[in-house]
């Protein structure tokens, strides 16, 4: 049998768009000799319709889109994702096509609920062994814990989460029990660096365990805002790895396919390890692709940054600039404007020429390679795609230092982006004065520090927004989630922004990451940054200002906020784990630090309430609507610290 999985770039409730990659995927099946098909989970509705899961309209206009999908189905079985709601439930289900015919639908039995899920709030798990009966317009199909049979061969279902139970829970076991030969999983499974490594062991060692072919099919790309899903596509068979595709494709359908012959012997094997793989290169391409994709369904026409020359501002500018380089290699680049939405014919034809060559489509996805290796024509193309993408401002004060300027100014003229240098003094000294006016006393760097910093940052942001508003640009806010954790930002200013795109990472993965791309991608300029000390250069010069003088050090700050966040660790076990860990520092500077941690991350819950959506990138964040959850107001853990 030839086997495929399909990896869909959906939307949530965009049926139009929904149904066209869907159809799109079958018809690419069939050309290729497909016999049975998997889309990914959800794919008819999108996985991030959130709270509309609830509602009844949106699993009966499913139900009826799904008849549309009926006729495309001759001379081929596929499976489709989307949620049914019976009695007041929703279970997520895979409904089962061939011929024109509904065969049923496989319900999905455990549902994630820990990290960036929540299913349980929209869907109830179907228990093992039930079965029930769903109408639509007097025609009826079964519904639940189903095996289907298809050209002879007995497959059933692990829907996402349901393969990563142990093994005395899992569907697995008792699909086998039942004389399945086949296990077909349709994925909604989210990015985050290294994860692929985890995904392909439990399918190999799944596949081996039950001495089964497993189908596995992921989502891809920036579906709603906040995750990013790979695409990844798995064929295994008894331990042998028959098919893997390349993830991260900027296709909005990925189809890869191989044959299995369920009549020859195939040993059961070991499983093969993947190769380590390089975070640094995986972040880039899931950067990459999420800022395509929110960039063209938001409908805007690119990005606006205020270019500061420090590290997380010059990351997000290489990542919009890593966007183009990548989106053109695989696309071509009249596709890569297409799909943009933001660019007349004319441009296109302009730019990307009348005979301009389009790549293999069914080739492997992001064609990554080095600057060196494009050519100079190719180069240059991306380059003004780059300044039509991307606007950058340095926003200066009398505290801004000529390094900073120097290392944004040939961070845009390398990228091609389009670049402005204003000033911000007079805005500033004229919202100082209004303030000293009011309260009758000067302000001073010793007794309103603090106020004079922030409204440097916050003066910034008006008119970078303005500048956004009139482009119909999506606005960058720079922030890492080192400085969400303590707070060390301004409000309304350095925070101000429609994305943010790098704050799912570190602050030391992003200095390590800078010195990656200035070495492996080859952006010369970037070596400006990666010579300075990270500063938020609001105080006056000779202050000397750096980042990890106001906080502590960035790989101690990462290092408290994964054992008290991730680990789930108390302020006790903290320090106990520091102090076994870093021999080298005295233990009391070990406890100041605790101590400061805490007392910030508790007292500054509320700005990451209110910080611009993020992307999921690492294996935890700490935004408060897609992975951690923390009161406003608590006791900010007063006799925790004084317990130390």
């Amino acid at each position: 049998m030839r086997l495929a999985g399909a990896a869909l770039n959906q939307i949530p409730f965009d049926w139009h768009h929904n149904l066209r990659t869907i159809r799109e995927a079958i018809e690419q099946a069939k050309a290729a000799g497909v016999d049975l098909l998997c889309l990914p989970e959800l794919s008819l509705t999108g996985y991030g319709c959130e709270d509309l899961f609830l509602s009844d309209w949106l699993s009966a206009s499913a139900l009826e889109y799904l008849q549309q999908i009926r006729p495309w189905t001759t001379g081929i079985l596929v499976c489709v994702g989307l949620p049914v709601r019976i009695d007041g439930r929703t279970y997520n289900t895979a409904a089962v096509l061939r011929d024109g015919e509904i065969l049923g639908f496989a319900a999905k039995q455990f549902l994630a609920n820990d990290g960036v899920h929540y299913e349980p709030r929209f869907f109830n798990s179907w228990r093992a062994g039930e079965t029930t009966t769903i109408e639509w317009q007097g025609e009826q199909w079964p519904l639940g814990d189903l095996v289907f049979e298809h050209q002879g061969v007995r497959f059933g279902f692990e829907i996402c989460e349901d393969a990563w139970r142990p093994a005395a829970d899992r569907p697995a076991g008792r699909l086998m029990e039942r004389g399945v030969q086949l296990i077909v999983n349709p994925s909604a499974s989210h990015f985050a660096m290294s994860k692929t490594d985890v995904r392909y062991q439990l399918v190999l060692q799944a596949s081996r365990k039950y001495n089964c072919t497993y189908l596995y099919a992921n989502l891809l790309g920036n579906e709603a805002g906040r995750i990013i899903y790979d695409g990844e596509i798995l064929v295994a068979r008894n331990g042998h790895l028959l098919l893997r595709n390349q993830l991260l494709s900027f296709k909005e359908v990925d189809l890869e396919c191989t044959d299995v012959d369920f009549g020859a012997d195939l040993p059961p094997t070991d499983v093969v390890p993947l190769p380590a793989p390089d975070e640094y290169r995986e972040l880039n391409q899931a950067l990459s692709l999420a800022l395509f994709d929110y960039m063209r369904k938001a409908r805007s026409r690119g990005f606006v940054l205020s270019l500061s020359g420090g590290a997380d501002s010059c990351m997000c500018a290489v990542a919009v600039a890593e966007m183009v380089r990548l989106g053109t290699a695989e696309l071509g680049t009249a596709e890569f404007m297409r799909r943009a939405g933001c660019f007349t014919a004319e441009e296109i034809a302009t730019l990307a020429g009348p005979v301009a060559p389009v790549p293999d489509q069914n080739a492997p996805g992001p064609k990554d390679a080095s600057l060196s290796l494009l050519n100079q024509e190719q180069k240059s193309i991306n380059q003004k795609l780059t300044g039509r993408l991307l606007t950058t401002a340095y926003q200066g004060t009398v505290n801004s230092s000529d390094d900073t300027f120097q290392s944004a100014k040939e961070l845009a003229d390398e990228l091609g982006g389009i670049f402005f240098d204003w000033t911000i003094d007079g805005e500033v000294e004229g919202y100082v004065a209004k303030i000293e006016h009011a309260l009758k006393r000067p302000l001073t760097w010793q007794t309103d520090d603090l106020a004079l910093q922030n409204i440097q940052a916050r003066v910034r942001a008006p008119g970078i927004w303005l500048l956004a508003n009139v482009q119909n640009c999506l606005l960058l806010t720079t922030s890492n989630r080192s400085e969400a954790s303590v707070g060390y930002c301004t409000m309304d200013g350095d925070t101000a922004g429609s994305i943010s795109p790098i704050a799912g990472v570190d602050k030391d993965f992003v200095k390590k990451w800078l010195r990656w791309a200035e070495k492996e991608l080859g952006y010369q300029a970037l070596r400006h940054v990666n010579a300075l000390q990270p500063t938020a250069e609001l105080r006056p010069l000779e202050d000397k200002q750096t980042d990890e003088r106001d906080l502590m050090p960035y790989v101690l700050l990462n290092r408290i906020e994964r054992l008290a966040f991730y680990d789930r660790l108390s302020p006790r076990q903290v320090l106990a784990t520091l102090v076994h860990e870093e021999t080298t520092t005295d233990p009391e500077q070990l406890k100041t630090y605790v101590k400061r941690f805490y007392s910030l991350w508790a007292r500054n819950q509320w700005k990451r309430e209110r910080y611009a959506p993020a992307f999921h990138l690492d294996d935890y964040n700490v935004d408060p609507r897609s992975w951690l959850r923390f009161p406003i107001l608590s006791g900010g853990f007063t006799q925790e610290l004084a317990s130390l």
